[in-house]
């Protein structure tokens, strides 16, 4: 019987194990796959017999980068429509605020994603997952939030869930009912609540359509107080939490992620010393969306230094969505990173590997090392930095997914 199922070699790593060596770099390295997960990692030297005798299929990377497979912590990859509206009336000088008070902005979304049926979110979001898995992305979270009713924020569960199954990646989903209140409960915003905690968030939990339940808590959607009822609700149930945090202002959001044990707090440009501080001592990500930085022509910066200074790890993500971040490749993000929020390239890297995975409270990825689960992603490089380097197209010549190529 062979040790490996497949095994690559003549291969440059990129293991991302923090370590002395930049991006835990093997310069002539191999890659053993079992069952599914990572058998061997190092030195091609190191392999204890040849190649052809180890492996029932002997991969020759010709001397391309192997990373982790990308993760992608933050999208709402299913909606309808699209809001190109929205666009050319902030190039013309709109705020964001004044789109979400005049029925634009999240309301236009809410609106065309009701009427949209599950196939046509299904087929057009599986063409936009498409473009991100041939971009390095092998693992991604996807927010509902755009039905603010029922049967939409099922809907679009549901269509999640799809998309993992019939892609072939792996698709963590997220209930983020509590984005923003929908029209037609306005001026009644303790009723919508209690439609999100009473009805929506047991059906979600019952149907085993969420991995995670989300808030918004901003001074667009909602306050501390609110959200935290979202919160306990969710954790009553047994979900994990997140938080939409202090991208407008500073409303103590992100305290009160680290407060419940947040898997991640995103966003984070308005948060304060106090609020990192917070999400150190309880371990929550930040995850740091320079999309949304980028299209919105925010002039705020999310607090890096301060972040580093404290030791919270730094995730990144697309925040793929209609209305402020129509973006659907990590390595952009990865560029927009280093050249708008000053990151290094080895630490935006990481923050699509493994403190991406730790983002979504994946602790099988992220990193190549024995026992992960064998998601990759080829690249043709020189080097990793180059990752970070180039706009507007992608370097990606594969992924593989638990050891079998995508």
């Amino acid at each position: 019987m062979s040790s490996y199922d497949t095994l690559w070699i003549n291969a440059r790593l990129a293991t991302m194990t923090p370590g002395a060596v930049p991006y835990g770099a093997i310069a002539d390295g191999a890659l053993g796959a079992k069952d599914g997960a990572i058998a061997f990692v190092g030195e091609r030297a190191e392999l204890p017999d040849a190649p052809e005798r180890l492996a029932a299929r002997v991969v020759d990377a010709a001397r391309r980068w192997i990373t982790p497979g990308f993760v992608d912590p933050h999208t709402h990859l299913v909606f309808g429509g699209e809001r190109v509206a929205d666009f050319e009336r902030r190039v013309a000088g709109q705020s964001y605020l004044a789109a979400a008070s005049g029925g634009s902005g999240i309301a236009h979304t809410v609106a065309t994603t009701r009427a949209t049926n599950e196939e046509t979110l299904y087929r057009e979001a599986a063409q936009r997952l498409r473009a991100m898995i041939a971009s390095g992305t092998t693992t991604v979270e996807i927010k509902s939030g755009y039905g603010l009713d029922v049967e939409t924020e099922l809907r679009m569960l549901r269509v999640a869930r799809r998309l993992g199954r019939e892609l072939g990646i792996t698709v963590r989903t997220t209930y983020l009912g509590a984005h923003v209140v929908p029209p037609e409960y306005a001026g009644r915003r303790d009723d919508y609540l209690a439609l999100v905690c009473g009805e929506m968030l047991p059906r979600v939990a019952r149907e085993e359509l969420a991995d995670a339940v989300d808030v918004f808590c901003d001074t667009i959607a909602f306050s501390p107080a609110e959200s935290a009822r979202v919160l306990d609700a969710a954790r009553r149930l047994g979900l994990a939490v997140k938080v939409h945090a202090d991208q407008i202002a500073d409303t103590g959001a992100a305290a009160l992620a680290a407060r419940y044990g947040a898997l991640s707090a995103d966003h984070l440009e308005h948060t304060g010393e106090a609020g990192i501080a917070a999400l150190a001592a309880s371990g929550t990500v930040a995850v740091l969306l320079p999309g949304a930085y980028y299209y919105l022509r925010e002039t705020v910066k999310p607090p890096v230094e301060a972040l580093r200074a404290h030791g919270v790890p730094i995730a990144l993500a697309t925040d793929c969505n209609p209305g402020t971040s129509p973006i659907l490749t990590l390595p952009t993000v990865l560029n927009m990173a280093c050249v708008l929020f000053g990151l290094t390239p080895e630490e935006s890297v990481a923050g699509v590997t493994r403190h991406a995975a730790r983002a979504l409270g994946l602790d099988d990825r992220g990193e190549l090392r024995t026992g992960m689960r064998c998601d990759l992603a080829l690249w043709d490089i020189a080097s990793p930095p180059e990752l970070c380097y180039w706009l507007g197209t992608s370097r990606c010549a594969g992924v593989v997914i638990a050891g079998e190529p995508l």
